[in-house]
């Protein structure tokens, strides 16, 4: 028997608040981070996006450091994980593992006004950074695997503690708002023209966001601990930003996560959906889905409240997912109005009390990459 794994404290730094209650609050008020932004350094025209001020950060901050020794990101992360140390009791030591998730990093530190070195793009200086604040012991990993990985992080955790190479991690995720990820969405033609509408009709594109999340991962079990009762990640490397039409990677991490569980489809209570509001994303989860005979499951998609926070965005949006557990409540796909997909979803149109006992992450990324984590409270 493998041992069990379990999620402990976690904490959020998001544009909706820096603690998990004020996140959570703003949801069930139906609040979205998505506003009209009029950034020139970063777009020459206005658009769609869910941004954390600077000066907040700077001012939260000061409990830590100087602000002005750290970029934007960094100290996003650090905050989040300051904060889901302090709520627990762990002692870092040469079984504790830092896991970093990110699929950009710190990639403004390319931009030529930036006054940092442009070092501070590499993902493994970020991940020293955050080694070094706070004394890790073991050098850190880093999980950079497009929009999956800060879920997938998770499941590296897990796995880690479960073949004794540790028996704790911490796990931070996090991704800007940057000049970089939004001319490239737009490139795409993948920038909606207002906040994004997850499944609906009438979706044109994805609203970026930026978010940072950390959670502890251990073998201890506590009172409100959170198991982690399987994971499954499959790439089926259908393109290198299209999803598969069949959903096949999909629905293999989903279906391989359902098989370590031992769960089966009508004993899952609630999806968190990677749902990003493009045509062919939405469209790609509705089937495979469908296929692993989830459809009438209630189901939402947080990124008409938070946009798409590209790595951070599974771990960000599982934390949400186990306040819902906790609170045995169902929080909306905000965004959502007329079906636009093929295949029926029981999508989440308003908050309401429900029993939730077994709940699955997904996430889905370019190139194919596809992740899936069930949890039981």
């Amino acid at each position: 028997m493998q041992q069990p794994v379990y999620i402990q404290e976690a904490s959020l730094i998001t544009p909706l608040g820096f603690t998990i209650a004020d996140n959570i609050s703003a949801i069930e008020k139906s609040q979205s981070a998505i506003q009209e932004q009029d950034k020139t350094e970063i777009l020459d025209t206005p658009f769609y996006a869910a941004m954390i001020d600077s000066e907040k950060i700077d001012t939260t901050f000061k409990s830590l450091d100087d602000a002005s020794k750290y970029m934007k990101l960094e100290k996003m992360m650090l905050l989040s994980v300051a904060e889901t140390l302090k709520k627990s009791t762990l002692t870092i030591s040469d079984k504790t593992a830092l896991i970093v998730a990110t699929t950009k990093g710190s990639i403004d530190a390319l931009n030529t006004d930036n006054p940092f070195p442009e070092k501070r793009a590499y993902l493994s200086v970020l991940a020293k950074t955050i080694q070094s604040f706070f004394g890790f012991n073991q050098e850190p990993i880093v999980v950079s695997n497009a929009c999956v990985s800060g879920i997938l992080a998770v499941a590296v955790a897990k796995r880690l503690i479960q073949n004794n190479i540790c028996d704790n991690a911490v796990v931070v995720a996090g991704d800007l708002v940057s000049k970089f990820t939004v001319t490239g969405f737009n490139t795409f033609q993948a920038l909606s023209d207002g906040p994004c509408k997850p499944y609906s009709k009438y979706r044109n594109g994805i609203s970026i966001g930026e978010a940072a999340a950390s959670v502890i991962v251990s073998k201890e079990k506590k009172t409100s601990s959170i198991q982690i009762l399987g994971d499954g990640s499959c790439n089926d490397a259908n393109h290198i930003s299209g999803p598969s039409r069949t959903g096949e990677g999909l629905y293999k991490s989903i279906k391989s996560a359902m098989l370590e569980a031992k769960v089966v489809s009508n004993e899952i209570d609630l999806i968190s959906a990677h749902g990003t509001a493009t045509i062919y994303n939405d469209e790609m989860e509705a089937i495979a889905f469908n296929r692993a005979h989830l459809q009438d499951v209630p189901l939402h998609s947080l990124k008409g409240i938070y946009g798409h926070t590209l790595g951070a965005s599974g771990l960000l949006e599982a934390i949400i997912g186990f306040e819902a557990m906790k609170r045995n409540t169902l929080f909306p796909s905000l965004g959502y109005d007329e079906s636009g997909i093929s295949k029926p979803l029981h999508i989440i149109k308003e908050v309401k009390n429900k029993s939730i006992s077994t709940f699955l992450k997904t996430a889905s990324g370019f190139g194919g990459s596809n992740t899936a984590v069930l949890f039981k409270n």
